[in-house]
């Protein structure tokens, strides 16, 4: 029950702490940052705003090329900079998502848990664990979001790591 506690008490303040970075016409720190654990699906799914889709492509696209590093394919700095790009796109949403009280309150709840665990990864490499904690985060999206082609998968980025 201890953890549970420093997981949300670390949650909230990461939620308060990315509100701060945000645009002022959507003020994060109306709702509590983790509303969206307790936030059942909507029976009809939202429809997401630009920003959201943009950056949920993004982080989505950085995190499914960590399953690299999982696999031992990545190096740790490169992995370091997933996470990186998968922080901003984080910050990009919050500052740039324009969405209502309800939806907005589940999206918290999907991004408050990617960007910690996007800083977990970054502050400790080793920490690899971290990435599945991304993807789980990730795996709710589509639970409240109807994001026309998000089950089509991303382009690829990047050639296999393989050396000739």
């Amino acid at each position: 029950m201890k953890s549970v506690n420093v997981v949300i008490a670390l949650a909230c303040g990461l939620g308060l702490g990315l509100a701060a970075q945000a645009s002022p016409q959507h003020a994060h720190e109306s709702h509590p940052a983790h509303a969206a654990a307790t936030t059942a699906a909507p029976a009809q799914r939202w429809a997401p705003d630009a920003p959201l889709s943009e950056g949920m492509r993004r982080a989505h696209a950085a995190v499914d090329e960590l399953r690299h590093y999982e696999m031992g394919h990545m190096s740790a700095p490169m992995a370091v900079d997933r996470a990186t790009e998968v922080e901003q796109a984080v910050s990009y949403m919050f500052a740039n998502c324009k969405l209502a009280p309800e939806p907005d309150a589940a999206l918290h709840g999907i991004l408050v848990p990617l960007m910690s665990a996007a800083q977990t990864l970054k502050a400790d490499p080793k920490k690899v664990s971290a990435v599945a904690e991304m993807r789980a985060a990730i795996a709710h999206y589509p639970q409240y979001f109807n994001d026309p082609g998000w089950d089509k998968p991303a382009p690829a980025m990047h050639e296999m790591h393989d050396e000739p």
